[in-house]
């Protein structure tokens, strides 16, 4: 037993420690960024070690405070783990370099609230039970909250509300499921359900499938799954950008939660519940895909459509999922990591734009021409053109390993969401980007197209933050670099998820793992 799976926890844990305790008056915003940046690295260090450890293809566990798996608390990592964990934490690295260009000053506590949401974060990857699984969201979320809310006002407080009200109900419906299982089948260890599940008495069964749906609705509404979606886009919207880049990861956690709990503990040895719930994820997959799409349509403000794309992307996730198939499970491992990049990219895109139009904000209303639009221009059309899965960049690649790899019976209904989705929101993206870079007010225009005349400020130049336009360089560069390395990436994914769909390893390695004997 090593004790390099708990490192991704720890490190960012102590981090968040020490960035409490920097309130120098006068280096204090020095201290805290230092602290965060060796936190950073450190954790780059483990979780690149630890995808070095997993890529021998077995499943390694730790037992915390040496208990036995079925007593105590135990992590598990694999090369599902580590995939998450990878992707976590190179988007982190370009939040927090977005956040160091100057937004941090308004929050004196951001940086402790950042590494405590990498706890949540990390933490709910590795967890090997359901509880700790629910521990890890609530940490994750106490830390969203503050995040969020930090240095706003108005319409932020309000969505703010909404948020943390949607998220505590989930809470509490995720306690009831955890305490039906409980009560049902004595353990919350994920390999010890996987067993007691095809185990079960048939007079339980109806029981357990209430409490695995119960979880599966929570798990749902964290990932913004219809009709539990509606609250995304406009928290998503109000949030400064680096928050919102942030919080993109947090969908895909309710993903992996599904992912995890439908393979490990609902798969093929569960008998009775085997694929319980995937048919109905299908479906609803595909209808939030077409109305995520209809969404980034119908949005007025640039920021408020980034939110309809992440919506899209968890829909299209969901499908890959809920097809259960080794090729678009792996295929879609692939799209998770670059769909994360790409939409907090646009976010921070979104962001460099409203500033430069001044009270225009982000809204898609035609305005005197953007004062030095080349940058945001190329950077957005980059951005637009792999977020649609166009040719040639990974999100195009990605879609293509999806749909390559539907079963033949689902061909039809997939392939038609898909496409017409990202049809819609090629044209989202085209008229965006027309009238916010390309379209200027003028008579002839207003008498054509029949637009109301609306007060328009005149556009200012903000003052150049080269760190911002680092972080979305960056964030671009993953997925060029994600394009360049796909033969490899789509390999390690594909092998990820014949990891995934092989549960018997899981029980046998976390069952096997004995505590380490000390001599008194």
């Amino acid at each position: 037993m090593t004790h390099l799976l708990i490192l991704p926890i720890l490190i960012p844990l102590l981090g968040a420690a020490l960035s409490l305790f920097a309130e120098h008056r006068r280096y204090g915003r020095k201290i805290r960024r230092a602290v965060s940046w060796t936190a950073m690295a450190a954790l780059a260090a483990a979780v690149l070690a630890l995808c070095v450890k997993v890529s021998d293809g077995q499943v390694h566990a730790y037992l915390l405070g040496d208990w036995p798996s079925r007593l105590g608390i135990v992590l598990m990592a694999d090369r599902l783990s580590a995939w998450m964990l990878a992707t976590t934490t190179l988007l982190a690295g370009a939040c927090l370099l977005h956040a160091c260009a100057g937004w941090d000053r308004r929050a004196p506590h951001f940086h402790a609230l950042f590494q405590f949401q990498l706890v949540g974060l990390n933490g709910a990857f590795l967890t090997g039970d359901v509880f700790n699984l629910f521990v890890f969201f609530e940490v994750m979320l106490i830390a969203s909250y503050g995040l969020l809310l930090s240095g706003g006002r108005g319409l932020r407080l309000r969505v703010g509300f909404h948020y943390v009200v949607f998220n505590v109900t989930s809470s509490t419906v995720f306690l009831i499921a955890l305490g039906l299982l409980y009560a049902l089948l004595g353990s919350l260890n994920m390999a010890e359900l996987s067993q007691r599940v095809a185990q079960a008495p048939p007079q339980n069964v109806a029981l357990i499938k209430a409490a695995f749906g119960l979880l599966l609705l929570v798990f749902c509404a964290k990932a913004a799954l219809l009709p539990l979606y509606l609250w995304l886009p406009e928290t998503y919207a109000r949030a400064p950008a680096a928050v919102a880049a942030l919080f993109v990861i947090m969908t895909k956690v309710g993903l992996y939660a599904v992912l995890r709990v439908s393979t490990l503990i609902l798969g093929s040895q569960a008998q009775a519940l085997d694929g319980y719930g995937r048919d109905w994820l299908l479906w609803l997959g595909l209808a939030t895909l077409l109305l995520a799409a209809l969404g980034v349509l119908a949005a007025v403000r640039l920021r408020v459509l980034i939110g309809y794309l992440v919506i899209v992307s968890a829909a299209t996730l969901f499908v890959a999922f809920a097809l259960d198939a080794p090729g678009t499970l792996g295929a879609g491992l692939y799209y998770l990591a670059h769909s994360s990049f790409v939409a907090a990219a646009l976010f921070m895109i979104a962001d460099l734009i409203r500033r430069r139009r001044g009270g225009a904000s982000d809204r898609k209303e035609i305005i005197a021409p953007l004062p030095g639009k080349t940058v945001p221009g190329v950077l957005f059309l980059i951005a637009a053109i792999s977020v649609a899965g166009l040719p040639p960049l990974s999100g195009f690649l990605a879609k293509v390993a999806i749909l390559s790899a539907t079963p033949a019976g689902l061909t039809a209904p997939v392939w038609a969401a898909v496409l017409l989705s990202s049809l819609m929101v090629i044209m989202g993206l085209t008229r965006g980007g027309v009238r916010l870079f390309w379209r200027v007010p003028g008579d002839q225009d207003t008498a054509e197209h029949g637009t109301v005349e609306l007060p328009r400020p005149a556009p200012r130049k903000a003052p150049a933050r080269p760190l911002e336009t680092a972080a979305t360089v960056l964030l671009l560069g993953y997925g060029v670099a994600m394009t360049v390395a796909a033969g490899p990436l789509l390999r390690y994914s594909e092998a990820a998820a014949a990891q995934l769909l092989r549960p018997a390893d899981y029980t046998t390695q976390l069952r096997g793992t004995a505590p380490v004997l000390r001599e008194p």
